[in-house]
């Protein structure tokens, strides 16, 4: 039997769980949602989600303290800052992050949607669908829940957001952050001593591909520098009605 089959008779539906859960862990702290989010049953297997950005460096830590052999899906587009490729590289090395999948575009899709690289220059959306939001439907195939870093303050669309929440009756998607706000984030990584992405320092808040990310100034949001002068502040690696979509609220920090 499939194991989300499996997962459904035990336990019930996406649904019924994710209503469960939220019930369980209402009041305990992200670290304590995610410890024993980590040994839940009623979750299944379960990956974390990184782009290894400006604040991925929490998770990643919390991960490496807890159950570091935890999947970690990292989605290399191939059009990342190679400070974002060290920078993973330096974290998997001094968290000692046990299973880092680095997943990449379809070479074939690759080849016949976008071989001059320059797709991003005439449809952002596609790019990204093409780069990131695929890629990563077919990496979290093999899990049934998948922890992200979303955040509350991150803007209008995620201003409920629960620990838990029900993709498209299929996984449960896990938001250990979903109440910090950004000095929770600061103090975490000051008192962890935990290494920032070197591309903070030089004006970069949010990170994303190299091509559509650009410094940002004082006063801006965060995320200003984010498909600058584009329609678009999301890649729509999350679901809305059962669809990977982008959002169209601005938001702050990391998309992930």
């Amino acid at each position: 039997m499939p194991h989300n089959l499996a997962l459904r008779e035990e336990f019930g539906t996406v649904q019924t769980r994710v209503d469960r859960l939220n019930a369980r862990y209402a009041h305990h702290s992200a670290t304590s949602v995610l410890e024993l989010a980590l040994r839940d049953r009623e979750l299944g297997r379960i990956a974390l989600v990184s782009s290894f950005g400006a604040e991925s460096v929490v998770l990643l830590h919390m991960i490496s303290v807890m159950k570091p052999d935890t999947p970690v899906i990292f989605i290399d587009t191939e059009m990342l800052f190679p400070e974002t490729i060290q920078y993973q590289l330096d974290l998997i090395d001094k968290l000692d992050l046990r299973d880092v999948r680095r997943i990449s575009p379809s070479p074939a899709r690759i080849n016949a949607h976008d071989p001059d690289g320059l797709l991003h220059l005439s449809d952002k959306d596609a790019c990204c669908n093409l780069r990131k939001t695929v890629p990563l439907q077919n990496a979290l195939g093999h899990f049934d829940a998948w922890i992200t870093g979303r955040k509350r303050f991150q803007g209008s669309t995620r201003a409920s957001l629960d620990f838990f929440e029900n993709e498209d009756d299929t996984r449960i998607k896990i938001n250990p952050l979903a109440y910090w706000a950004p000095e929770d984030l600061k103090d975490y990584m000051i008192n962890n001593r935990l290494p920032r992405h070197p591309l903070v320092a030089k004006g970069y808040p949010s990170i994303g591909c190299a091509p559509c990310t650009s410094p940002v100034k004082e006063g801006e949001d965060p995320r200003a520098g984010r498909w600058r002068g584009e329609d678009k502040t999301e890649c729509g690696i999350h679901m809305v009605d059962g669809k990977f979509v982008r959002i169209g609220n601005p938001s702050k920090g990391d998309a992930a």
